[in-house]
């Protein structure tokens, strides 16, 4: 049994394999050894859920290779034991380990979450089956996709590696929505898919097994049959007339091919020897038919890690999957911008998730429909294609408005912050208090409202449940701060020394208060209050105030206020100065000579 097992593993019949091995750890025979090959059968299968606790096993044997150090740790990533993952991670680097292959995954900082507006709503395709299904693409009113579901076949091909049939590209066109085999010469015994065609629909990139001419081409030293691309042409209807693209190799995959929007790039992946380490993405430029020398993308993108799965977005957008930036576990949708490659973004959920996310596309014919693959819990088989609708983001507007009156207030400040109460817009009201920006839905912003006339604001704006809507109006009321001389922007009235009489200079302190109360707030009602220096005895200052008080009423009521909006008029000589000074200067004594108002009522 024991060579039975090893030799399913050497010949990469992994989900055989596993059975055997299973059985002979039941019978306790070679326990370390094939503890580390069932674990690893699994890891192959991408599944960490089997594999991290064999994992767990195989890193307490005595003198175990630290390789399995980095496979524990990267099983861990794949059920969300991020912590645990990285305590791994450090112990794989204290063995003198590929420093640059875990250097991002050991960073504790938050994961780089695309910082788009946009939003992803997933739903499992109608079309997938119980066996893997990936790399769908929509292009010219049809829906083109990679499977292992062997439509129609009596005796289909098995796949050891999984168990699988043999993967073949299928078709649903939107004119019947019927499934189909793709017609003409592309499917074959081997593997075929993922693929891209071309904007004029005339041709086909598409992934194979190196088979051409029904001949299985030349394995590497290690017997294994390496990815290829090849293209097809469309001719009545059929696809046909595959040739190989000049750049294959017999001694290493190049596969996942994806077009440039006017194209006139080809991009891929590849495990070519001068890349940074696993699979790195490539591109090479088409012209006429003619291609040039491949261009690998450099390590702003490709990691010692694996990078797969490209695609360019009629937007400019480079999307791709990767398992060396650092992400949610296994393989993750990141997001750049190849014309600075300033930032690689990881996609965030719902797109990523702690398994294989990959074969990310948009549709060429509605930028707000794509597809992503993954092998996520909740799909009908291994790997499943969902379809993905990108909402665009929630317009947030509103008017912030004075409570009292009703009155727009011009360069209100608004702010909006994130669950962690940083800010993360503020913008002013314009001259109608109107405000507008672009929010993400699905988020619970804290918003805040000032002005240096009104009370702060608080509140929640809430973007949850919104899928329908294009807009949310968020109105903000303001109530004025309970201070007359603010919200008239007055100054003190004075008086002169032993004077009762309102001077110019306080008459026109005093026709601001009028405008206030007659066009402003219209229901305020006021008391008054007069004070004087502290010359003169303590009964004169009294009587001094108390005219200072009935001329400023005088006024008041003189220019139209009435009456019973004045509650109280009152002087109160020196007992509350406005400088507190027992030998005061002349500045001093003019600052206490005074008449002040208070807010009784606002409405």
């Amino acid at each position: 049994m024991q060579k039975k097992a090893d030799r399913l593993y050497e010949s990469f019949a992994y989900a055989k394999a596993i059975d055997v091995y299973k059985d002979l750890l039941e019978k306790d025979y070679k326990v370390e050894h094939n503890q580390k090959k069932l674990a690893d059968s699994y890891f192959l299968l991408r599944d960490p859920e089997n594999a991290a606790p064999l994992y767990a096993k195989v890193v307490e044997q005595p003198g175990v290779s630290p390789e399995y150090y980095y496979k524990y740790a990267q099983a861990l990533r794949g059920v969300r034991r991020y912590d645990e993952s990285r305590q791994w991670l450090k112990k794989y680097l204290e063995e003198g380990k590929n420093e640059n292959l875990v250097e991002d995954l050991l960073n504790e900082e938050k994961i780089a979450i695309y910082p788009g507006l946009e939003t992803f709503r997933l739903k499992n395709a109608d079309f997938n089956s119980e066996f893997s299904d990936f790399g769908a693409y929509k292009g010219n009113g049809t829906i083109y996709f990679t499977s292992a579901r062997a439509k129609g076949a009596k005796n289909p091909k098995i796949y050891d590696w999984n168990g699988e049939p043999f993967l073949d590209i299928y078709t649903v066109p939107s004119k019947n929505g019927i499934l189909e085999s793709l017609s003409g010469e592309v499917n074959s015994v081997r593997h075929e898919g993922p693929l891209v065609i071309s904007k004029d629909g005339k041709t086909m990139y598409f992934t194979r097994n190196n088979y051409i001419n029904n001949k299985n081409g030349k394995k590497d030293s290690e017997g294994v049959n390496h990815l290829k691309i090849y293209k097809a042409s469309l001719i009545n209807g059929e696809w046909t007339n595959i040739e190989e693209l000049p750049f294959n190799n017999d001694n290493y995959s190049v596969g996942h091919p994806a077009l440039s929007k006017d194209g006139q790039t080809l991009y891929f992946a590849s495990e070519a020897p001068e890349g940074f380490g696993g699979s790195d993405l490539y591109k090479v430029s088409v012209k006429n038919g003619i291609f040039g020398t491949p261009e690998n993308l450099g390590e702003q993108i490709n990691t010692p890690g694996n990078e797969v799965f490209p695609f360019a977005a009629e937007d400019g957008k480079f999307y791709f999957s990767s398992d060396g930036h650092k992400g949610y576990g296994l393989l993750d949708v990141f997001v750049v911008d190849l014309q600075n490659q300033e930032k690689i973004y990881n996609l965030g959920e719902p797109i990523n998730s702690n398994l294989d996310d990959f074969s990310f596309t948009i549709s060429s014919e509605d930028i707000s429909e794509g597809f992503v693959a993954s092998n996520r819990p909740g799909g009908k088989g291994s790997d499943d294609i969902y379809q993905l609708s990108m909402l665009a983001p929630l317009v947030l507007k509103g008017t912030v408005t004075d409570s009292i009156n009703g009155k727009p207030i011009a360069d209100a400040t608004v702010r909006l912050k994130d669950e962690n109460e940083q800010q993360i817009a503020f913008l002013k009201t314009d001259s109608v208090g109107y405000y507008e920006l672009e929010i993400r839905r699905d988020v619970k912003y804290p918003i805040e409202a000032k002005h240096i006339k009104y009370d702060q604001k608080l509140g929640t704006v809430n973007t949850f449940e919104m899928d329908d809507q294009t807009e949310l109006v968020y109105d903000i009321e303001l109530s004025p701060v309970n201070d007359v001389e603010y919200l008239a922007e007055i100054n003190k009235i004075y008086f002169d020394f032993d004077k009762h009489n309102i001077r110019p200079d306080a008459a026109a302190e005093l026709d601001k208060l009028v405008n206030l109360m007659k066009n402003e707030y219209p229901e305020l009602v006021i008391e008054i209050g007069s004070h004087t220096d502290r010359r003169g005895s303590l009964e004169y200052n009294r009587r001094l105030a108390e005219r200072r008080a009935q001329s400023t009423y005088d006024y008041l009521v003189q220019h139209g206020i009435a009456p019973e909006r004045i509650v109280t008029y009152k002087g109160y000589g020196e007992e509350q100065p406005e400088i507190d000074c027992n030998n005061c200067n002349e500045v001093q004594h003019q600052l206490n000579r005074r008449s002040i108002f208070k807010v009784v009522k606002m409405e």
